[in-house]
């Protein structure tokens, strides 16, 4: 379907071009349109591509366009000049969204900003018919997905490399720039004054501060990516014995039930701190600044701790981190040795994966994750220990 969709468009592609806007070749882009339309941890990966478009535009007007869950972080990032909220019925998850008809419209006002350039950062044929609707007179994407006729520059997208080294390539065609110019860079930002404060209250509500406070996030955003939240719970009763830490609990509405599993496992004494489903992004950044370490899945919050510059343990089971781990060098990556994994099969699971415990995160047990946490909080106890003694 998407070949024979190909097909049409290039038809039409070809008879529209003519009428097409055309950018002069000694004309930087004034006005450049970005497209992220996905969940947190997609916005998070583009986050250097993002930065290398300003560098290499520092007078354009940048314009972002992300979905509405991503519309309290995506100010943090900086570098652009202007944020709309755009959701695609694809990606809401359940959440009221207009179908394609409706972006369409939304797209079509785009062409009244007369953008020189707009690059799409997602390879989809959909997202590359509303970048379409832009009139854009340079429109750069992935050609992996179909749409490739609606882009005036196709870029091969290398599933061997990483999300963000592949967003950095579609930068360097559109700016025509050599190969591997623009290396990835670690980006932090810092959680907003209102959410630090309210991440203050719920941490010091307990009217003692603990040493250290470890977060863990249960949900793994997709069944397949889910490890067992008992295991979760057992790791946080584990690391109680051995640290006196308060542990902080996090996740969305939808992760309660996970959560209430996990919380069966630690006992009554250990002092815990719930906040699934009561914070938002912010707040959330604002709390994983605090953390010693996070322990989490393949996830959303994964990327924001990374982000603020928290140390991560980080499980994975069928996805790959080489090409959606953390951009973090203060992660630690827990993975099984099965012999499948990572299939990289998250949107259709093999069968025998699907409604149950994956093998590859079955055959990681707690004692791996107890010793990456260890090592991080080692690690952590050794820079502050230099940093009281005057060294670097």
């Amino acid at each position: 379907m998407v070949g024979l969709a190909d097909a049409g468009l290039a038809v039409a592609m070809a008879a529209l071009r003519p009428f097409g806007r055309r950018l002069p070749a000694a004309r930087p882009p004034r006005r450049i349109l970005l497209l992220r339309l996905e969940r947190i941890g997609d916005l998070l990966m583009t986050w250097p591509a993002i930065a290398a478009v300003r560098r290499l535009a520092p007078d354009a007007q940048l314009d972002l366009v992300v979905g509405s869950w991503n519309r309290s972080i995506a100010p943090l990032l900086g570098h652009v000049d202007r944020i709309e909220t755009l959701d695609a019925r694809w990606l809401s998850r359940g959440s009221p969204a207009p179908g394609l008809s409706g972006l369409l419209g939304r797209a079509r006002a785009w062409r009244r900003a007369g953008y020189d350039l707009a690059i799409n950062f997602e390879g989809d044929i959909r997202t590359h018919l509303l970048m379409a609707c832009s009139g854009a007179a340079k429109r750069v994407g992935f050609d992996m997905a179909g749409g490739g006729p609606l882009l005036t520059c196709r870029v091969p997208y290398d599933p061997s490399h990483h999300v963000a080294d592949n967003l950095l390539r579609l930068v360097e065609h559109a700016f025509d720039v050599p190969a591997g110019s623009l290396p990835r860079t670690e980006h932090r930002f810092t959680a907003p004054t209102e959410a630090r404060e309210q991440a203050k209250r719920l941490l010091d509500g307990g009217g003692r501060e603990e040493p250290l406070h470890i977060g863990i996030q249960v949900g793994g955003g997709r069944q397949v990516k889910q490890w067992d939240p008992a295991r979760f719970g057992e790791l946080a009763a584990r690391l109680a014995a051995r640290y006196p830490a308060r542990f902080v609990f996090t996740g969305s509405t939808e992760d309660r039930p996970l959560v209430e599993a996990a919380l069966a496992r630690v006992p009554k004494h250990v002092p815990v701190v719930d906040v699934c489903g009561q914070v938002d992004l912010p707040t959330l950044a604002a709390l994983l600044e605090r953390f010693a370490v996070f322990v989490t899945g393949d996830t959303g919050p994964m990327h924001l701790a990374a982000a603020v510059g928290t140390p991560l343990v980080a499980i994975f089971g069928p996805s790959d981190p080489r090409r959606w781990g953390p951009l973090s060098s203060s992660a630690c990556i827990v993975r099984s040795a099965v012999d499948c994994a990572p299939c990289n099969r998250i949107r259709r699971p093999p069968a025998r994966c699907a409604g149950t415990l994956p093998d590859c995160l079955a055959a990681i047990d707690v004692d791996q994750v107890l010793e990456a946490v260890d090592r991080q909080l080692s690690a952590r106890t050794g820079a502050a220990a230099e940093t009281s003694d005057g060294r670097t």
